[in-house]
């Protein structure tokens, strides 16, 4: 991997993880919410649209096509993410989140896409998800079960946070989008800033369907939300249009387990802010993310 596409990478990885901590804060608004930061990010993004190569090498056919089948499987990413965000941790959810979808990406570009990464990156990767994964196992709840408060039917049931279920479903989705969105900018050179305003445009169609009577929400959480808005619409799509960039220099299966970096500076926060506790464990699992990527750069 060049040098070039590693900053990229890595300046998605932080990108993501301060919108993810802004998703969570007002996870549980909802649609209203994602509407309005599928409207900022088309606002803030389309005029640089012809500073950055148009729609690229892409038919308007092609662009239409692509541009809409990743808006589908965005907002299935994003309605399944806050509804994660709503009912569990935030570093279990995006921990499994994140560990779940490379796992399945890295399998189809070995399988499908005939990428071929090293022996030495593959087991960079390997660590990289095992680790991510484990990072999402280790805030299982207890507090209570151990004071003994619970029923035994009780302990059953939240023995593993309901979170680390919607992370795997995120993670489902995480494979999807990334596999399609690969090909959209990589088969048909799809420009990334357009690819990602496309999105964001078919975003707002399928968001506007679902508010259904949360219409006369949205002036109430522009007005208490718009810092939160704003960021979302500048970091969300950013994260994503310098990930799109990396596919180009480098292949999906290396950069898809990379990026996961991310991972460590949410848990940091989770752990420092949030007090999710556990941080020993944390940081241990983010220095087998560290070693990880060093395999994966040598």
């Amino acid at each position: 991997m060049s040098s070039t596409a590693l900053v990229l990478v890595l300046a998605a990885a932080a990108c993501h993880a301060a919108w993810n901590i802004v998703a969570h804060g007002v996870s549980r608004i909802g649609m209203p919410f994602l509407w309005w930061g599928a409207v900022a990010s088309t606002v803030v993004w389309l005029p640089a649209v012809p500073l950055t190569g148009g729609l690229g090498g892409a038919s308007v056919a092609e662009f239409a096509l692509a541009a809409a089948v990743s808006a589908v499987l965005h907002c299935a990413y994003m309605l399944v993410l806050q509804r994660g965000y709503a009912t569990g941790r935030l570093s279990t959810v995006y921990a499994v989140a994140r560990g779940t979808g490379p796992t399945i990406t890295v399998l189809v570009a070995v399988t499908q896409l005939g990428e071929r990464p090293s022996p030495t990156a593959l087991v960079g990767i390997a660590a990289i998800i095992v680790a991510v994964v484990a990072m999402g196992l280790i805030d299982r709840p207890g507090g209570a079960d151990a004071a003994g408060t619970r029923t035994p039917g009780e302990r059953a049931r939240r023995r593993l946070d309901p979170g680390i279920g919607w992370g795997l479903l995120t993670g489902v989705a995480i494979a999807a989008y990334t596999v399609w969105d690969a090909h959209a900018v990589r088969e048909w050179a799809v420009a990334p800033v357009a690819f990602m305003v496309g999105c964001t445009v078919g975003e707002i169609v399928l968001f506007s369907a679902g508010l259904g009577g949360r219409w006369r929400e949205l002036g109430e959480v522009a007005r208490n939300h718009w810092g939160r808005i704003a960021a979302f619409g500048v970091l969300s799509p950013l994260a994503y249009i310098l990930v799109l960039a990396a596919i180009t220099m480098a292949p999906v299966a290396l950069v898809a387990p990379l990026r996961e970096i991310s991972v460590v500076l949410v848990s940091v926060f989770g752990a420092l802010v949030l007090r999710e506790g556990r941080a020993g464990a944390r940081i241990a699992a983010s220095a087998v993310v560290v070693a990880g990527i060093v395999l994966m750069t040598a």
